[in-house]
Parts: structure tokens; sequence; C-alpha cells
């Protein structure tokens, strides 16, 4: 059994429905459990994988009103637990793999605890850190994405058992809605970045970077991928910087492969990140990356001078524009990287990550 809140859209949700698939493929009974209905869902299901819906999602509030809403999650999910008898419950996320502890106690079945963010940017209510540290000693194995996340824990929810399990890469990399197609570049060079519009990603330092190396370079422009609630900011500092018709925001796309495959370049000005996607699908395609060093993530991806750049200090904007520009200004360097970049497909690959998983589940059985 995979418990998430929802089928939504993000790095996690796509992680539910790419395992299970693997899974049922396998022979197993494999079940998803949402708190959302499926009317949300941005991923779909293999055929063979069964799914039930708590109707539970929503904003809980908080006080007593917060306390009775999660009492309810946890109560219907002990129901279907009782009722269906997984061997293994997972749950995808801290919230989730919280109430999923809770529910499954004293139950005939073993809980594995999710981190798909590193921790320390989390924007959590101080209530579910305590259950955290509460629930995840009790869980069989908690797995967390990086190495750096799985230190984080050990030092400040003790008592886990800990395991580092990557995300595979999906190669190809499947299309879907909403399609973005990429304008011609006629002989102009691309970099590009993906991601939500959220401070997190650091766009701002990002746009500050190409504005300081913009007039050098007259034939690269700037494309970041995604929507947001930084939109609005970020549009106002690409007006300002002069910068409107080098600098384009065009949306969220589901065909990012294609804008992976028709760009000359990739950067990652994350300030924080747990193992970004993005970055390993745009290796997968042949870019070279540039990436800040930020505390987890990009430094478990990129071999840096070998197939990639990791920026140090990182969120320092003008040690991005210095290594971008030494990049733009490379195209020597760039075929090179790229060419080892796409070493990912193997590093990252279903077999292995799959492997990875089925030595867990055999361990912990």
């Amino acid at each position: 059994m995979i418990f998430i809140h929802s089928l939504s859209g993000g790095g996690a949700e796509r992680v539910a429905a790419d395992i299970s698939a693997y899974w049922v493929e396998l022979g197993w009974q494999v079940t998803v459990v949402t708190q959302a209905a499926a009317d949300t869902d941005a991923y779909s299901l293999h055929p063979k994988v069964r799914r039930h819906v708590l109707g539970t999602a929503g904003y809980s509030g908080g006080g007593l009103s917060g306390v009775l809403a999660n009492l309810r999650r946890v109560w219907r999910l002990r129901r279907l637990i009782k009722r269906l008898r997984p061997s293994v419950v997972l749950g995808m996320m801290t919230t989730a793999s919280v109430l999923a502890v809770e529910a499954a106690r004293g139950l005939n079945c073993r809980v594995i605890a999710t981190e798909h963010t590193h921790p320390p940017s989390q924007e959590l209510p101080e209530i579910w850190l305590r259950l955290r540290r509460r629930a995840y000693p009790r869980a069989a194995a908690v797995v967390a994405l990086t190495a750096g996340t799985a230190q984080w824990l050990q030092e400040h929810v003790p008592g886990c058992r800990l395991a580092v399990i990557p995300n595979a890469v999906r190669w190809p990399i499947e299309s879907a809605e909403p399609r973005l197609e990429p304008a011609r570049r006629n002989g102009r060079f691309r970099l590009l970045a993906v991601g939500r519009l959220h401070p997190h990603k650091g766009f701002d330092l990002l746009i500050s970077a190409f504005q300081e190396i913009a007039d050098h370079f007259p034939l690269w422009d700037l494309v970041i991928l995604g929507e947001g609630e930084s939109r609005e900011a970020l549009q106002e500092q690409i007006d300002a910087a002069g910068l409107s018709d080098r600098v384009s925001m065009p949306g969220r796309a589901g065909n990012v492969a294609d804008w992976y495959l028709q760009s000359d370049l990739y950067v990652l000005s994350s300030r924080v990140e747990g193992l970004s996607n993005t970055l390993i699908e745009s290796m997968a395609s042949g870019l070279a990356p540039v990436a800040f060093d930020c505390e987890t993530g990009p430094r478990e991806i990129i071999r840096d001078g070998i197939d990639g750049v990791l920026v140090r200090p990182a969120g320092d904007a003008e040690a991005l524009a210095a290594h971008l520009s030494d990049m733009m200004a490379h195209p020597e360097k760039r075929e090179a990287y790229a060419r080892r970049a796409v070493d990912v497909r193997d590093r990252f690959s279903v077999a292995r990550v799959m492997a990875l998983w089925g030595n867990l589940l055999c361990v912990e059985s």
C-alpha cells in the first residue's frame, strides 16, 4: 500500500505512480491510497494498481479542528489497512508517513516512511516536527533521497533506521499536457531552467546572474519553465532589468523533453534542493549543467568538472554568473560535459533504483 496526499503533480507523486506500476508488473498486489480525489490527478496509475480515496484532503486548520481532521485521516487509513491487510505501507512524504505510522500501530504490517525534500527547507508546523520525531523511530525504515538528508535525519530524528534511495530517471522522458512548443532559435543559444516559481528555486538569483553577463553574450536567451507564486515578482525583476526580450517564462510544459533537446545549457539556481528530477532529466537529455552546490542534491548528481559545474558559494549570484559565462564562452567544454552527463541514465536507472527498493523490502521483511 502506497499512501500519499494526492497525485496532482510533483516528484513524490510521480515516484508513487512509477513504483506502483513497476511492482504490479512484478505480480505484486499494489494499492495506492490518496486523500484527494482522482479528479486532481496529474499522473495516471497502471490499470492493475488499485486506487482508494480517503476523501480527507483539504486544509485542516489549527487547534482542535486540525487534531480532529488528522484523527479522522488516521482512523480511515487504519480501517483500510485492516481491510486490505498489506504487508507494507509506504508513506510518501512527511505528513503521509507520520499518519501511516500512527494508522498501522499494533497491526501486522510494516511502515516505511520517506522524505522527498530536505527537511530544513520544509515549512512544517512545529506539531508535525514533533510528530515526526515520535513516529519515525517506530517505522521499519525511513528512506531519504540523498545522503545529506539521511545525515540530517540521523542527527535530528534519532532512532531512525535509514536508507538512501534516489529517484530513478525516466528515460526516454515522456511528454504530457500542457504542450508548449519551443520557439525557433534562429541561430541563438538557449540557457534553460525548469522548476516551480518559488523562492527556494532561486530564479531571482538566476535573473540577477544573467543580467550581469547578458551584454557579453548577446546571442544567448534565458528560459525559465514553470509556474508558481513568484511569477509576478520575477516578471517585475525581468522588466526592471530591461531583459524582457531576453528572458521568458512560458509556463509549465508537459513536453519539457522537447525543451531539453532544444537548449544549449542547463542551470539549477536552487537555494535548497532534495534530489532534482529536472537536473537528472536535463543531463540524461545531453545538456551540460551548472548548479549551485546547495546543502543536498546537486553534489550527489553532478561530478564537478567531469559532467557539470557546482557553483560555490551556493546562493552567490556573482559566482553563478562567472561559471555561466565560462560555459557559455566555451562550446567545447559544454560538449565534453554533455557527453559525460548522459551517464545519469545508468547511474539513476530504473533497474538500479528498484534494486535498492527490492533490497530494502527483502531486508525489512
